[in-house]
């Protein structure tokens, strides 16, 4: 045996392509069916191979081969969807490009699906027709997630929160004790120690749900939210049991699993009998908990669910905080999260917040809804057997930082905060990174 097939041996998802049986098959391609009703099978009938979802794409422009670009992931699809499910696919399937979904296209589709998309929708806001391309891939994930096809560390994050109850796995009496520690904090740095961090506070205004990150890595942007809740005079509470705000089924494409994560913050909402649901600073936990559980749970909330940067302006907005741009003197940019700004519509509290936080506030090219992806997003954090792809990819956001000349780097979002860190060492940026709320709270006047 070679060295390259010694190797590809011990690989656990091809090994797991080399196990499947037609049933398995038969059953990835039931789960794909089921996720394509009319509108979508009309998508994947649509693409007209213009090319300028190319220059969208930040794994195209980095590696710069077919396999990057978005029409060819998509096409991966459409090709499975024309052979199975259209006349002239199951007849003629060489003369439409139609394929069967065997072995060969199942490792296609790991490689392009999984490893050279981060699900984060900017080739369809460029794409001439409006395909909704990052859907549709995320209903091939769906069919892979059912026969076990998952790379192993995404799945292991997603087992971690159905397990644990989050996904960095925090037994609860950690959770107290870091809550506890982190108040002690708080009161030392304002000098009140009235300050609270409060948990499990019944009939409170604000049910405030964290990335478990925090707790783990960084309690100051804990600490940060804390402290401004307390200025505003704002009644808030943690949950003691279920506070975790990201959902990693979203990225699996498991709606069952996806809607189980988000039930449990839809629980501790309804024992705690809180008025709105806060999200913390994460892309796509604010996208999966505010637009897509209720769909995954088929039900209305009976409550309001908001951003923890909502919540902040309104404080600004109502003279309830006050802050200080100048205890901000270095020039600040902004990175918009995907699932927080492209996907998920929250666009100009963030610069609302800086612009009263900091004395100089720099915006990258482009920006908004245009501005491209960490490359940190989709899972790619999780699944190492991508990393060399995803901090490659990562250099066209390096390069709108370091455009921009700024020394801070605020993001609303842990997972590109990890990933910003990366780029930052990779690429030499000589920046920091900071949450938008650590930043309000330096600014904070008492």
């Amino acid at each position: 045996m070679s060295e390259n097939e010694k190797a590809e041996s011990k690989d656990p998802i091809e090994e797991r392509i080399q196990q499947l049986t037609p049933e398995d098959l038969e059953k990835a391609l039931k789960v794909f069916k089921e996720n394509i009703d009319h509108k979508y099978a009309a998508h994947l009938n649509s693409c007209v191979h213009c090319g300028l979802c190319s220059d969208s794409c930040h794994y195209y422009l980095t590696h710069e081969d077919i396999q990057s670009i978005p029409a060819h992931k998509l096409n991966l699809v459409i090709s499975v969807f024309k052979r199975y499910f259209s006349f002239i696919g199951k007849i003629l399937p060489r003369w439409v490009g139609a394929r069967k979904l065997d072995k060969e296209m199942i490792r296609e589709w790991v490689d392009s699906i999984f490893g050279r998309c981060s699900l984060c929708g900017r080739c369809s806001i460029n794409c001439s027709i409006g395909l909704n391309i990052p859907y549709l891939m995320r209903v091939a994930r769906s069919a892979l997630t059912a026969i076990d096809l998952v790379p192993p560390g995404l799945q292991s994050t997603v087992d971690t929160a159905i397990e644990k109850g989050n996904n960095m796995g925090i037994a609860k009496d950690d959770w107290l004790e870091t809550v506890e520690w982190i108040e002690e904090e708080l009161q030392d740095d304002i000098d009140d120690p009235e300050a609270r961090l409060p948990l499990d506070k019944e009939g409170a205004t604000y049910f405030y749900a964290i990335n478990p990150r925090e707790a783990m890595f960084f309690p100051l942007s804990i600490q940060a939210v804390g402290k401004l809740f307390h200025a505003a005079g704002e009644s808030w509470t943690f949950s003691g049991d279920n506070y975790d705000v990201t959902n990693y089924g979203l990225y699996i494409g498991d709606d069952k699993v996806a809607g189980l994560i988000s039930d449990r913050l839809v629980q501790s909402m309804e024992k705690l009998g809180c008025q709105t649901m806060v999200l913390a600073e994460c892309g796509h936990g604010f996208n999966s908990n505010r637009w897509e559980a209720p769909e995954w749970l088929s039900k209305k909330y009976g409550f309001e669910v908001k951003s923890i940067l909502e919540v902040v302006a309104d404080f600004i907005r109502e003279g309830r905080i006050k802050l200080d741009p100048a205890k901000n003197q270095k020039p600040v940019t902004l990175h918009d999260p995907c699932n927080l700004v492209r996907l998920g519509g929250i666009i100009e509290e963030q610069r609302y917040i800086l612009k009263h936080a900091v004395s100089h506030f720099i915006e990258m090219t482009p920006n908004r809804q245009k501005n491209f992806c960490c490359g940190g997003g989709g899972g790619q954090l999780a699944m190492t057997r991508f990393s060399q792809r995803r901090i490659k990819a990562g250099k066209v956001k390096a390069d709108q930082i370091r455009d921009t000349g700024a020394k801070i780097v605020a993001t609303p979002c842990h997972n590109c905060i990890d990933q910003l860190m990366e780029l930052n060492k990779h690429y030499q940026l000589g920046v920091e990174i900071k949450t938008v709320c650590e930043i309000a709270a330096d600014a904070l006047i008492f």
